[in-house]
């Protein structure tokens, strides 16, 4: 049965590959990353990086560029295209990009790769779930696809992975998310804003979100619903929001 590493390229899922090419955990058959088109310039150079301490091979795929996707739909009234949930008054709007973006065509490839569905092509796929985050651990919804979380199988926290990643010499990988990602702690925010061409185009797209023609509610990339460029990333307490995330697939 093929084995597949689900790569977010993250503290977690960059730990679980690394730990993989030591022979630490029985290493996957490839691993496949599903591109945004919208990460961080760190995130592709880590990813640059990290394929070259790989014993098997990365897959990138994508279903397009989300950010470019988002203003042809606020562009073209009526244009389906993939909701990110942005904050608005009464709460926050509906998830797709996971889904659509992520969880999609990383899917598509395993199916690719394993061939027509039969009960014989099955496969497994190693999440990089670590303890602290063990409740976005989740059984796949096709039976075709049998979930692995090897980090919960080792009680490795994130913290953990950082001390493995030292521990063996690897630097430390930057945080796997969309620049614009509503999800995103106040201390990512500061990050983002320390990159002056990530951080103008994060303040452009929080602009035209604004607005959208389906929506009847400002929509805001901050959760203080105030415009990017003026909302208080002073909330330490605050961790990013990805323990929301509904599949357990973005970000690690």
């Amino acid at each position: 049965m093929k084995r597949f590493l689900s790569l977010g390229a993250g503290v977690q899922s960059s730990t679980l590959a690394l730990m993989c090419a030591k022979g630490e955990i029985e290493a996957p058959d490839a691993a496949i990353f599903a591109d945004t088109g919208w990460e961080p310039k760190s995130v592709y150079q880590w990813l640059d990086w990290l394929e070259t301490q790989l014993p098997f091979p990365v897959y990138r795929v994508s279903k397009g560029n989300l950010r470019d996707d988002t203003i042809n739909g606020i562009n073209n009234r009526g244009k389906r295209f993939a909701s990110i949930p942005w904050h608005m008054d009464g709460g926050m709007g509906k998830r797709q990009c996971t889904m659509d973006y992520k969880i999609g065509p990383v899917r598509q490839k395993m199916r690719e790769l394993i061939g027509r569905h039969t009960s014989k092509n099955k496969c497994i796929v190693l999440i990089g779930i670590s303890r602290d985050e063990a409740h976005r651990a989740k059984p796949s919804r096709n039976t075709w696809q049998i979930h692995t979380f090897p980090l919960l199988d080792k009680a490795m926290s994130r913290g953990d992975c950082l001390a493995w990643m030292k521990r063996n010499d690897y630097p430390e990988p930057p945080k796997s998310s969309c620049l614009g990602c509503p999800f995103h702690s106040d201390q990512q925010w500061r990050e983002i804003k320390s990159v002056t061409d990530e951080w103008e185009d994060v303040i452009y797209m929080d602009k035209l979100i604004r607005n959208q023609p389906t929506f009847n509610k400002a929509q805001y990339m901050h959760r203080s619903l105030m415009p990017i460029d003026q909302a208080p990333f002073n909330d330490d307490r605050q961790p990013d929001l990805f323990g929301n995330e509904c599949e357990g697939m973005c970000g690690v």
